[in-house]
C-alpha cells in the first residue's frame, strides 16, 4: 500500500548490505532524559599499522573475529550497551546506547559520552585482543600483578573540556588522574592540552609507534625498571604509509550551543510530526494513483484488445497491479475516502526508524551522498525524549579502495546542548575541500561555538609540519563563523591543527573550563 520501508542506503532495510543486528533488550526504555554530558572521550588502540601488517601469529581476521558477545562483556566495564550493529567485510560498527565502537582489523575506535567510563574498558581490551585475537602479548603473572595484555602499536586517547565534570566517575574526573591511568598501562605516552586554559580546548595523550607495557611496579624505588620484552614489529615510515597510518585521517567537529530551532530536528515529538506528514503524504498520493489506475483498466476493459483479439501487455501489466490492493471496492479498499489509516508505532516511538526520518530530514545522510557513494550504510537512532546518533559505513567508490566511517551524536537540550562530528573519510575522496565538509555539518546545527581537530598522518617528506599548515589556513573561511583560535602541532607521525571558532550572532557565555578546582 504504502512504502514504509527505510531507504537501501540505511541499514533497516532488508536488502541492504553490510548486515544490520538489533540489540532489542537494550532499546526497551531507554532514555536520554538525564543524559547531559554530550563531549565524548575517545579511545584509539591501533595493533599495527594497517589490515597487511598483522602479526603472523595473530588470527587472520585481527580484532574482527572477536565474536560481539566479547565485545559486550567489555563495554558493561564502560557502562554502555549496544543498540544494533552493522557488519561489513572491513569494519564492524557498533550503535551504542552512548556513542559508537568501530572494529577494523588491526585497530578500536571507542567514542562514549555521559559518565560512561571509557578507560575502565582499556586493560580488557588489551585482553581480549591477547586471548581472541592472539595479538603477541605478555603473559599474566599474578604475583607480580601482571594481566594478559597485548602490546598495541599505537594508542590515542582524546577528549574535549567537560561541561559537568563533577558528575564524571572513575578516573576520568580530572585530565591528570586520566594520564595516570594511561601512565600506568604504556611506557612513554605524551599528553597534551591543546587551547586556552581559561577557555576551550582540548585533550591528547598518544604513544609513539611499537608501544610498550608499563612492567609491574617494584616494592622499592631503587630497583632497576625492566621493559617488558614483546615481539618486534617496528616498520619503517615508508611501511606505514603503505600499510595504512600513513593514509590516516581524521576530522572531528565538537559543537555546543546549538541553535534552539536548529536542535528541534532532534526531539521525537518533531521527528514524528515530519514522519506524520510524509506517511500521510504518501498515503494521499498512492490513493490517486490507485484511482487513476483502476479507470484506465475499465477504460481497457471497454476497448483494450489489438487487432489480433490478444489482450495488450499494458492490459495485464494495469491488471496484475490492482491485485496489490486486494480488491477494487470503494467500501473495502483501504483507500476509500472515509477510512482512517492507521499511522505505524515505530514513528513515534523511539528507535532506528525515527533514526532514520532524522536522518535524512536534517540533512546528515546528504553529507555522503548514496549518488557517490551507493554502497553506504547508514544506522541511526533517535532517543526519548531527544538525542541523537548514528554510524556511517562509507565503502570507497573506488575499486579496491578502503572502508571509512562517520559518526554523529547529538544532545540538543538547550542547556547543555552538544553534537560532534566525526570522520575519516579522507577529503581527497569526497572530491570536496575539508573546509566545505565542515560548513554543511555546521549548517545542519548552527552552533553558537565549535571546535575543529583535523588528525592526519604525516608525510615522511614532509618533515616541517607545511602540510597541515597549509591545510590548516584552508579552513580559514567558514561562513558566519570567526575563527577565534589556530593551533598547529607536529606530533610523532601526524599532524594535527586545531581551530576554535564563534558565531558572529551569538550571545553567550564563558565557556565551561571542564576541571574540578580549576
Amino acid at each position: 500500500m504504502v512504502n514504509t520501508e527505510i531507504p537501501n542506503n540505511h541499514t533497516l532495510s532488508p536488502s541492504g548490505t553490510p548486515l544490520l543486528t538489533i540489540n532489542r533488550e537494550a532499546t526497551i526504555d531507554l532514555d536520554s532524559t538525564n543524559s547531559f554530558e554530550g563531549p565524548e572521550k575517545l579511545l584509539e588502540v591501533w595493533f599495527s599499522a594497517g589490515p597487511p601488517s598483522l602479526p603472523e601469529a595473530s588470527a587472520p581476521g585481527g580484532l574482527k573475529v572477536v565474536p560481539s558477545e566479547v565485545w559486550k562483556d567489555m563495554l558493561d566495564l564502560v557502562n554502555c550497551k549496544v543498540l544494533s550493529i552493522v557488519e561489513s567485510e572491513e569494519v564492524d560498527a557498533y550503535l551504542l546506547s552512548e556513542s559508537s565502537m568501530f572494529v577494523f582489523p588491526h585497530k578500536l575506535i571507542l567514542k562514549t559520552c555521559g559518565t560512561t567510563t571509557l578507560l575502565s574498558g582499556l586493560p580488557k581490551i588489551l585482553e581480549i585482543a591477547a586471548l581472541v585475537a592472539k595479538f603477541p602479548h605478555a603473559q599474566a603473572d599474578a604475583a607480580q600483578g601482571q594481566p594478559t595484555a597485548a602490546a598495541p602499536y599505537r594508542v590515542f586517547y582524546s577528549r574535549k573540556n567537560f561541561l559537568f565534570p563533577d558528575r564524571q566517575r572513575g578516573p576520568h574526573r580530572s585530565w591528570r588522574n586520566e594520564v595516570n591511568s594511561l601512565d600506568r598501562l604504556f611506557v612513554g605516552g605524551s599528553a597534551y592540552m591543546i587551547g586556552k586554559m581559561n577557555g576551550e580546548h582540548w585533550y591528547l595523550y598518544l604513544t609513539e609507534p611499537n608501544t610498550m607495557l608499563t612492567p609491574p611496579a617494584t616494592p622499592e624505588r631503587e630497583q632497576p625498571i625492566k621493559v617488558l620484552d614483546l615481539p618486534d614489529s617496528k616498520l619503517t615510515a615508508e611501511q606505514c604509509s603503505m600499510e595504512g597510518e600513513g593514509q590516516d585521517e581524521t576530522l572531528e567537529l565538537l559543537m555546543t550551543d546549538l541553535e534552539p530551532e536548529n536542535a528541534k530536528q532532534f526531539y521525537l515529538d518533531h521527528a514524528s510530526a515530519i514522519a506524520e506528514g510524509k506517511y500521510f503524504q504518501q498515503a494521499r498520493d498512492a490513493r490517486m494513483n490507485a484511482q487513476k489506475q483502476l479507470g484506465s483498466i475499465n477504460d481497457m476493459d471497454e476497448a483494450g484488445v489489438l487487432e489480433d483479439n490478444k489482450p495488450s501487455n499494458d492490459w495485464k501489466l494495469c491488471h496484475d497491479s490492482v491485485d496489490v490492493f486486494s480488491s477494487t471496492s470503494d467500501e473495502d479498499s483501504p483507500f476509500a475516502s472515509g477510512d482512517e489509516l492507521t499511522f505505524p508505532q515505530e514513528l513515534t516511538t523511539e528507535g532506528h526508524a525515527l533514526g532514520t526520518v532524522v536522518s535524512d530530514s536534517s540533512g546528515l545522510s546528504a553529507v555522503y551522498p548514496s549518488a557517490r557513494y551507493p554502497d553506504a550504510r547508514i544506522d541511526a537512532y533517535l532517543f526519548t525524549p531527544c538525542g541523537f546518533s548514528a554510524n556511517g559505513v562509507i565503502p570507497s567508490p573506488a575499486t579496491g579502495g578502503s572502508t571509512h566511517y562517520f559518526t554523529v551524536h547529538v544532545t540538543p537540550e538547550p542547556h547543555c546542548s552538544y553534537a560532534s562530528f566525526e570522520t575519516n573519510v579522507p577529503a581527497s575522496q569526497t572530491g570536496r575541500e575539508t573546509a566545505d565538509v565542515i560548513q554543511q555539518v555546521v549548517g545542519i546545527f548552527k552552533p553558537g561555538r565549535f571546535s575543529v581537530t583535523l588528525f592526519e598522518a604525516k608525510d615522511s617528506a614532509d618533515d616541517d609540519g607545511g602540510h597541515a599548515r597549509k591545510k590548516g589556513s584552508k579552513l580559514e573561511g567558514i561562513n558566519g563563523y570567526r575563527r577565534v583560535d589556530r593551533i598547529v602541532h607536529d606530533l610523532e607521525g601526524y599532524e594535527l591543527v586545531f581551530k576554535y571558532y564563534e558565531r558572529y550572532d551569538w550571545e553567550g557565555g564563558a565557556p565551561r573550563l571542564g576541571e574540578i578546582g580549576f
